[in-house]
């Protein structure tokens, strides 16, 4: 199992602001992992626009429109990514 850059306690955090009463450590090792590879594909993203800007330095602007470009955030696309999702 690979390092994660985000810490657990986090996204336990997370899901508990979000209303719910208890937290498994699998759904909150699973937020992790979805979290963690949209964060990386919006750093890929953003880092390829600076490149193209002809900057080495990746600025909030590239960021912002990395994440706004991706269709990956609606909410239907960020369940179909949840492997284990129960109701």
């Amino acid at each position: 199992m690979k390092t994660s850059d985000l810490g657990v306690s986090a996204m336990y955090r997370i899901l508990k602001k979000a209303g719910a009463d208890r937290v498994s450590d699998e759904s909150a090792d699973e937020l992790r992992r979805v979290i963690e590879d949209i964060a990386t594909e919006i750093a890929k993203n953003a880092v390829d626009m600076s490149k193209h800007a002809g900057r080495k330095t990746v600025k909030a602007e590239d960021v912002k429109l990395a994440s706004k470009t991706s269709g990956r955030f609606e909410v239907k696309s960020l369940i179909a990514n949840i492997h284990f999702f129960h109701w």
